[in-house]
């Protein structure tokens, strides 16, 4: 079944509107203590098209979403893991099934802003200072009202929030190419 990829015991599906208290309470956890930034209600539910979870006998112990930002760059938000279920292998059942997204909707660069270095990097991703994108490009996603494009321009404006992640990039195959 496409959208969905399983690995013992754990399935990893698109997220449903029933599943976003959940995904709720998982960035909650986080964001009591400064890993991730809180998301409103309104905000998981009006993305819920972006996220995956990660299920575990029917309780939902995972989540991630990818945010497209430009025509070849989206950006992996909120990904977390149940600490039941940490060291598990579901965080990269989550960030796999985002990656085949990601190939999918034809985006060829990853960006996340984490303080797990050491597991996106396990992955791919590696931290990059500045803004890798044309002066032209930039200038339009200066208009852009969302969150996650300040953070990967790196705006002054939003470095208070940041809570000091690291910004990271992933380069991926040309889209279609399925070579993760």
């Amino acid at each position: 079944m496409t959208g969905v990829s399983e690995s013992p015991g754990v399935v990893v599906r698109p997220a449903r509107t029933a599943d976003v208290p959940a995904v709720r309470a998982l960035v909650e956890e986080y964001a009591r203590q400064r890993i991730l930034l809180g998301k409103e209600l309104i905000t998981l539910y009006e993305a819920v098209q972006e996220f995956v979870v990660a299920e575990l006998d029917g309780r939902v112990v995972g989540c991630g979403a990818i945010h497209v930002l430009w025509e070849d760059l989206a950006e992996i938000r909120t990904l977390a893991v149940h600490p039941d279920a940490r060291g598990t292998g579901t965080g990269g059942r989550v960030l796999e099934e985002l990656l085949r997204r990601a190939d999918d909707l034809g985006v060829t660069r990853l960006f996340c802003l984490t303080f797990e270095t050491a597991f996106f990097e396990r992955h791919g991703f590696v931290e990059i200072e500045g803004t890798p994108v044309e002066p032209e490009v930039y200038a339009e996603m200066l208009r852009s009202h969302d969150e996650g494009v300040a953070e990967f321009l790196d705006l002054a404006r939003v470095k208070p929030n940041t809570l000091g992640n690291s910004r990271m990039l992933r380069v991926l195959p040309a889209a279609g190419g399925g070579d993760r």
